[in-house]
């Protein structure tokens, strides 16, 4: 039985491969060949589609893993911010300017507050808030609040109130604020940041990106509900911004914000500026305004007084300060010699069918030109303005740069007003030689006069010196003098320097003079103008002064705005300021006396300097004859001088005071 079907089964075999032959030996394939085709197209299918899988999942497993790690991380994690420190701003000579404070800010995170409204009640009655207004933060549908403002710069007092609470997902973070230690000190310039941290204006907003730093975090994880996770806090430094260092050097700024507050508590004018400028680099030494506005308390200011950093921004006519540039273009045109040619001053000169006058009713008379700028004659400097004629006379305020920005490193510079030179006439010429009917700005006035006296090179005017990596103090970005053009010779600077210094010497800038040093410096009186209408009495009184008139170390512009209860003139209201500010510069930056300084010319009513005898190791009696110019005072037993004060060789006034120490 088992061999039959043995046999059966192999004879059915049999006959299916002769079915299969058969078909084959007929020509009849073609049912095969399609089954085995679409087998084969089925496998390719699946295996493209087993490759497209695998694919993917290494795609996800190994190039977007990152990526996706991050949405999920994002999704159960939550950040408490950490504000990073803004770069701290110094002076040239490492005073901090601008630092930071680290204060505490409050942040809620509403999923993990429990009772929502007694939360809410005691931080409105700590923070002095509205409780609706608390309400809506604790009850807010985020991950994480902030109050803000009222929860943000909390004093330790109020910090300390709410982390007694000890409630249940609210939160006292680290936050730096801006400290400006000097509060108004150089507020224009150093300009002031928002709650967050952001440069709002001055330098403070130029170079924000650089000052910023990038904020941290305290990264915590949490579920779906807010419930903090028991996984380990990740904590993410702030990253502190960008030092900058200025070129301001601070004791010269002290004295210039000094000498601006005297003058606006002494004068009342309506505005008050200064800058103060190494001549031969093109830094600024100081630089401030009045009214001006504590960095601190922005909010308390309106936007004039925060924004119009009155040195690079009022336009004003000048005055006679500009007759140096009218001065200096007659020099090095060669169109007069100031010592040998003269020049008869009536009072008056008419030009263009106008009559212009001079300052002084009746005239100077007969004069050398050197008198005509000594005296600021106003009839003198139509008549070079004239002999220079509107194309070289406005070719050299070109290239003095007035016209245009001087590119200080600093926001809202104005570039001023000139005549068109195709519109001039001779009228409009002769007001130009002496400083009236242009518009400049300050910063032009102090750098084109420092081109002036320096040589002859015009330079780009700069506040920052550097910006330097916080923790290696690595230079990142540094500026350097830079020569915008030469203007003229040395020998012409050389000669404007020499009359500058006569006029402090001799003429209208005399009450700038100071005794033993070389001080060069002119005058400006400017009829303020409204609506094309000069005011009657209202004046911009000015002063540009220098020293060593020899060899500038340094140059101060100062301009006082319509002074009260005072003789508007630039000789009697702003000379005295800038003589302020260069004898505190002299000790500031170690100015030795020159030997050689022009000797002061005086009027009866002038008070006169004297040097101080030395009477050190004399008797009592011969010491006060010695000093009979000064009042004396002693002290101490004994007949013999130990020691006196002021030192000997001091330039002071006659009839102050020296005080003796009398011993045995």
């Amino acid at each position: 039985m088992i061999i039959y079907i043995k046999k059966e089964r192999k004879n059915r075999l049999n006959k299916s491969i002769f079915f299969f032959l058969d078909i084959y030996l007929n020509g009849d394939i073609m049912f095969f060949k399609n089954i085995h085709t679409r087998i084969k197209i089925i496998i390719l299918i699946t295996t493209i589609m087993f490759l497209i899988i695998i694919g993917k999942v290494f795609y996800i497993q190994v190039i977007d893993y990152k990526k996706l790690n991050k949405y999920a991380t994002n999704l159960w994690s939550r950040n408490l911010p950490l504000a990073a420190n803004r770069g701290v701003i110094y002076d040239r000579n490492g005073i901090e300017l601008a630092g930071n404070i680290t204060t505490t800010s409050l942040v809620i995170i509403p999923n993990q507050i429990e009772d929502k409204e007694k939360v809410a009640k005691d931080l409105s009655q700590i923070l002095n808030v509205d409780y609706e207004e608390m309400l809506r933060h604790v009850s807010k549908k985020t991950s994480i609040e902030r109050v803000h403002p009222e929860g943000r710069n909390l004093t330790y007092d109020i910090a300390d109130k709410i982390n007694n609470l000890g409630y249940k997902g609210v939160y006292l973070v680290k936050e730096a604020k801006r400290n400006y230690p000097y509060d108004t000190l150089l507020s224009h310039s150093i300009g002031f940041v928002g709650i967050d941290n952001q440069g709002l204006s001055g330098l403070e907003l130029i170079y924000d990106k650089y000052l910023a730093g990038s904020d941290g975090s305290i990264k915590y994880f949490s579920d779906a509900k807010g419930n903090s996770l028991s996984m380990a806090q990740i904590y993410e430094q702030p990253q502190s911004g960008v030092n900058m260092t200025l070129t301001i050097n601070f004791e010269i700024q002290e004295a210039l914000e000094r000498e601006l507050d005297i003058a606006t508590s002494e004068y009342n004018p309506d505005q008050a500026l200064g800058i103060v400028m190494d001549p031969n680099t093109g830094e600024i030494l100081a630089i401030s305004s009045r009214p001006n506005f504590s960095p601190s308390k922005y909010e308390n200011y309106t936007v004039e007084e925060i924004n119009r950093n009155l040195p690079i921004w009022m336009t004003y006519e000048p005055g006679s300060t500009f007759k140096i540039i009218t001065l200096a273009a007659s020099l090095e045109e060669k169109i007069v010699d100031l010592e040998n040619d003269h020049f008869y001053d009536s009072g008056a000169v008419s030009v263009g069918g106008a009559t212009l006058h001079c300052w002084k009713a009746g005239g100077h008379g007969e004069e050398t030109y050197l008198q005509v700028v000594e005296n600021s004659c106003n009839t003198g400097f139509v008549n070079l303005g004239l002999k220079l004629g509107k194309e070289k006379l406005f070719n050299y305020i070109d290239l003095f740069g007035f016209g245009e920005k001087t590119g200080i490193d600093l926001n809202g510079e104005s570039s001023g007003i000139l005549f068109n030179v195709d519109k001039i006439g001779d009228l409009e010429l002769a007001t130009t030689a002496f400083g009236q009917g242009v518009s400049v700005t300050p910063i032009q006035q102090i750098t084109a006069v420092s081109a002036a006296i320096n040589g002859g090179i015009l330079y780009k005017p700069y506040i920052v010196k550097s910006l330097n990596e916080p923790e290696t103090n690595s230079v990142i970005l540094e500026n350097n003098p830079t020569i915008v053009r030469k203007v003229i010779s040395e020998d012409t600077s050389l000669k404007v320097r020499n009359a500058l210094e006569s006029v402090v010497a001799r003429g209208t800038g005399h009450n700038a003079y100071i005794g033993g040093y070389r001080v060069g410096g002119k005058t400006g009186t400017a009829q303020k103008a409204v609506n094309g209408a000069y005011l009657s009495g209202n004046y911009i009184t000015s002063f540009i002064g220098f020293l060593p008139a020899d060899d500038p170390k340094i140059i101060v512009y100062v301009a006082i705005d319509n002074a009260k209860g005072i003789t508007q003139f630039g000789g009697t209201v702003a000379a005295p300021i800038a003589k302020n500010i260069l004898m505190s510069a002299i000790d500031i930056l170690d100015i030795k006396q020159s030997d050689n300084a022009i000797e002061r010319e005086y009027n009866y009513f002038d008070k006169q300097y004297a040097t101080v005898p030395n009477v050190i190791g004399m008797n009592v009696k011969d010491a006060i004859k010695e000093l009979k110019k000064f009042k004396v005072e002693y002290s101490g037993s004994g007949d013999i001088v130990t020691y006196q004060s002021p030192s000997a060789g001091e330039n002071i006034y006659e009839g102050e005071t020296i005080r003796l120490l009398l011993s045995d």
